[in-house]
């Protein structure tokens, strides 16, 4: 038989294959082209614009060079930053460059996927074909996993970047073992075999600058080498070069501190160091000792997470949550009537758990050295995370338990499972490509064999159907205009407090990327609870010592940045004056002292601040962030306005729920001696919580008709994140309101015609 016979002939899965050819020629053009089809689909469904949860906050500090919530992630601020800057000249959106980073990470991913399996498949098939477009459908399946599909085509999270360098160092680790193999049969010997080690090493350390979670690869690593070579754990020159380039990757952390020290306007937990040597400790150690506030960001000691023992919930309540996940990521928009469990999706799940278990079997009996790599690593970056991250009950599990919400987590956390759900998708196609070959081998007597019973592979293209509808983002602006809507709910130079998130980060988007009315102070409560975002807030609200300072550099904390008229509506360009002092006038010992801890008092209070006097009850818990706002209050409120979010209780929990008017979707704190003209509404109805005490009906009137921008959302077939089903309520709140109003003043038209749409937000939160 023929050399050229033998290439093409199926190989019987069935038995154990031949060693594939040592003189491998990996097909990186087509890898390239694999990859290029990916980013293509990602970029079709791409976000347009910012988009919930962390997605705001990268982008941001991508654009300014900011710092994001700890351990900082410099490596991603350094990389997306670069990229935003470099396509610059295309005239894309800051969003969209930043989203189409995200974009590009995955199918850089999937090049290094696609040489992966094909080099797996080597050991199936000597037909260069079947190995190829076994790769193309692995990688297909891979990149539409809904999770990685998800947060692909909008930069939400870090985590694709660390997908893109576990993906890298399989592929690299896979070369390592050729290159061995090349020279232990030509017997050349020499340690430079082991250079792709030393640049394992470094890409590992560098990671650790993005999130540690490509860090996990490690494991998987150090089991590959000591099964093909150990020997090399002999070597002292991978010890000795490894450490040097492992120090050199990790000085991607001194961008924290050097950053943190220009003060930018994003600078969360402002890891500043006294000096290089200081962070440099710090981040050796990892925040095990040096620098005291770059320590703290990187251990991340503002969560306060509890040890692995101490388990957020049972450990079989994690797993069912890993595995309703799991059930997601191949037919998402098959829903059942809750949006949690569907019956409809079980055939889709099985299938592709049957296929990836059966290619994970396949892969054990043709190459069980690259089998126990890949093995390892997906049980590091599934279950063994499960056990590390130590999360509550999922955000929806907590429904199907008939469990207290307070026991979930904020949102789903899938995101952390990315990398696992992209290797099941590989195994999977192993597992549809294993089929395929023996299809073949029992037509193996029959013409074209390979081609007849190539319709197999169709099966691949069933997630990129069936996760469509609720992994595009095309259209979406639902989380930028929330916070256009929001901001301009608030009056120049207004103080904004907000909860979190979702009512946080858009509208730091707005303000640092799109520029829009960046003189609202937007206050986070709970980072009101930290020295360092205290400080922050008082020098950012600190009145200019000229004119227009705040321009020498937007990027930066200066001093209080001025109302622009051109982006605001034209009703408040008569209430623009400028505030004459900061909001928090403190000296650092002091706020310092103020942050040490909560006060619970021993007797009533009564607070009192221009017309509001209101009693805090005796056994209230006042946290530092509350006894700012009371502080605010006292000194800032009159010179300039103050506002509660909609998404917020703060008010309430400081009794000042009687004292606010809304404004479209926030609340204005007001002196009832001057609510003339204001609406007081009726507190004993069972949606009165939401109406305010007040409602300013001209200016609620104009923001919801004539400002607010929510474009066909209303109108959208569901909402796709759980999670966030209560932005649409409050646009809902709003009309229900107003409708009330304009009941009460007789205009039962204009009440009819604000039912129905907030109506129709209302059913919106619910598809």
């Amino acid at each position: 038989m023929s050399q050229a016979a033998r290439e093409t002939r199926p190989t019987d899965t069935r038995r154990t294959a031949t060693p594939p050819p040592i003189h491998h020629s990996p097909p990186y053009g087509l890898a390239l082209i694999a990859g290029l089809a990916v980013f293509l689909l990602y970029a079709i469904t791409l976000a347009p614009s910012t988009a919930f949860w962390d997605a705001s906050e990268y982008i941001a500090t991508a654009r300014i060079l900011g710092i994001p919530h700890p351990p900082g992630n410099p490596l991603f601020v350094l990389m997306a930053g670069a990229w935003e800057r470099i396509l610059a000249p295309t005239g894309l959106s800051t969003a969209v460059r930043v989203n189409l980073f995200s974009a590009l990470m995955t199918a850089a991913a999937s090049v290094c996927w696609f040489l992966v399996v094909h080099r797996i498949l080597a050991f199936f098939t000597g037909n260069e074909m079947v190995r190829r477009l076994g790769a193309a459908a692995a990688v297909l399946l891979s990149a539409t996993a809904f999770t990685v599909w998800n947060h692909s085509n909008v930069n939400e999270k870090v985590y694709t970047i660390s997908l893109f360098t576990i993906a890298l160092l399989s592929w690299l680790a896979f070369l390592w073992r050729d290159h061995i193999e090349e020279h232990r049969v030509g017997e050349q010997k020499g340690w430079h075999d082991d250079n792709l080690l030393i640049l394992m090493v470094f890409v590992l350390a560098l990671s650790v600058g993005n999130h540690l979670m490509a860090f996990l690869a490690a494991p998987a690593l150090v089991l590959f080498i000591a099964l093909v070579k150990p020997q090399v754990f002999l070597n002292w020159r991978i010890y000795a070069w490894g450490a040097v380039f492992a120090v050199i990757g990790l000085t991607v952390h001194l961008y924290l501190p050097l950053r943190a020290g220009l003060n930018p306007i994003i600078n969360e937990a402002a890891p500043t160091c006294a000096s290089v040597s200081d962070a440099l400790i710090s981040i050796i150690t990892f925040g095990g000792a040096g620098c005291e506030d770059l320590s703290a960001s990187l251990a991340r000691e503002q969560y306060a997470k509890p040890p692995v023992t101490e388990r957020m919930a049972p450990i079989w309540a994690q797993i069912a949550n890993y595995f309703q996940y799991f059930d997601w990521q191949w037919s998402r928009s098959v829903q059942g009537a809750s949006g949690y469990y569907a019956a409809g999706r079980v055939p889709f799940t099985v299938l592709f758990f049957v296929l990836g278990v059966y290619g994970a079997w396949r892969h054990w009996l043709r190459d069980r050295i690259s089998f126990v790599y890949i093995a390892t690593l997906f049980a590091t970056l599934s279950l063994g995370l499960v056990f590390y991250l130590n999360f509550r009950y999922g955000y929806n599990q907590v429904g199907a338990l008939g469990l207290p919400f307070d026991s979930a987590e904020v949102r789903e956390r899938d995101y952390f499972f990315i990398v696992s759900f992209s290797m099941w998708g590989l195994w999977a196609g192993i597992g549809l490509t294993a089929l395929w070959l023996r299809a073949q081998e029992s037509l193996r007597n029959r013409p074209r064999a390979v081609l007849s019973t190539s319709p197999i592979l169709v099966l691949a293209l069933i997630p990129l159907v069936l996760n469509w509808p609720y992994a595009s983002r095309a259209g979406d602006y639902s989380a930028r205009d929330w916070a256009h809507n929001l901001l301009q709910s608030v009056e120049p130079y207004g103080v904004l407090y907000t909860n979190g998130d979702n009512d946080t980060f858009p509208l730091w988007y707005l303000q640092e990327v799109e520029g829009i009315r960046r003189d609202v102070t937007v206050i986070v409560w709970s980072y009101l609870n930290t020295p360092w975002y205290a400080k922050q807030i008082r020098d950012l609200t600190q009145p200019c010592e000229r004119p227009e300072q705040w321009r020498e550099d937007p990027t930066r904390i200066i001093c209080q940045r001025s109302f622009e008229a051109d982006r605001a509506p034209d009703f408040y360009a008569g209430l623009a004056t400028p505030p004459t002092r900061s909001i928090l006038p403190l000296p650092d010992a002091q706020i310092d002292a103020a942050t040490m801890g909560a006060v619970q008092l021993p007797q009533d209070v009564v607070f009192e601040a221009r017309g509001v006097q209101t009693v805090i009850p005796a056994g209230t818990v006042l946290a530092p962030a509350d006894q700012f706002i009371l502080l605010t209050i006292r000194e800032a409120w009159g010179d300039r306005p103050i506002y509660f979010a909609g998404t917020t209780n703060t008010h309430r929990k400081l009794g000042l729920d009687r004292f606010v008017a809304r404004q479209g979707v926030a609340y204005k704190l007001i002196d009832p001696a001057e609510a003339a003209g204001l609406v007081q509404m009726p507190q004993n109805l069972p949606i009165s919580p939401v109406f305010g005490a007040y409602l300013d009906v001209e200016r609620t009137e104009q923001l919801l008709h004539n400002v607010f921008v929510h474009r066909d959302l209303i109108d959208r077939s569901h909402w796709p994140d759980d999670a966030t089903r209560g932005i649409p309520t409050y646009y809902g709140y709003a009309h229900y309101s107003l409708a009330q109003a304009r009941s009460m003043q007789g205009d039962e038209a204009a009440a009819d015609r604000n039912i129905g749409i907030a109506d129709r937000w209302m059913m919106l939160s619910e598809r």
